[in-house]
């Protein structure tokens, strides 16, 4: 018996049907990628309690819940992320992907604010003992740690957060950069921080579907 499925007339299989299913992107979206990370950038992390690790390995990728206190994953002085492997189930699917490919991708959020980082990058582990010593909790440190070299870092839109409610009604903490501080600092200053923050709101329900 024949379980594969039909064959879809739909299908889009190209990048060319792609692009003709969607406007093409803002010249500013495409340009809000910083190299590396910026004060901006290095504020979003440190307010962060929790980050999705995306790796991918011989048996495809997948994606890990990483959380702890705000700031767990610490940004080092040579612009280097350094993320505990906290105590878990040792399947260690992350960790052997980064051994066997180094390519990694993080989605940082922090509950009350629309806006995520996303950090594109290469990874490597280590069991330093200095380091190791340095995410201690509990009386515990990990038994090792990622290092994360970033190669792409930008903001994602607050659209799907505010779609799905994720937050509720949960206040924004102080102290987080905003979009339009850290979209002006990633390119250079293409935007006007304040005047994107107050065009925001309207932006947002115009483009939200």
């Amino acid at each position: 018996m024949d379980n594969s499925p039909a064959p879809d007339p739909f299908a889009i299989s190209t990048l060319e049907a792609l692009a003709r299913h969607y406007e093409a992107p803002r010249d500013l979206v495409l340009k809000k990628v910083a190299p590396r990370l910026d004060d901006t950038a290095r504020a979003f992390i440190a307010a962060s309690p929790f980050c999705i690790l995306s790796t991918i390995g011989p048996n495809g990728p997948h994606a890990t819940p990483r959380g702890d206190a705000p700031g767990f994953v610490a940004c080092l002085e040579d612009g280097t992320l350094a993320l505990p492997d906290r105590r878990g189930n040792n399947r260690l699917d992350a960790l052997r992907d980064i051994v066997e490919d180094p390519r990694i991708a993080l989605l940082f959020l922090i509950p009350g604010v629309g806006e995520a980082l996303r950090v594109g990058g290469t990874a490597r582990i280590t069991a330093d003992p200095a380091l190791c010593a340095r995410f201690v909790e509990r009386g515990k440190a990990p038994a090792s740690v990622i290092l994360i070299t970033p190669r792409e870092v930008y903001m994602q839109c607050a659209k799907s957060i505010v779609r799905s409610r994720l937050w509720g009604d949960r206040a924004r903490p102080a102290g987080v950069p905003t979009a339009g501080q850290m979209i002006a600092s990633h390119t250079g200053g293409m935007v006007d921080p304040a005047a994107h923050d107050a065009a925001a709101p309207a932006r947002l329900a115009e483009t939200l579907y």
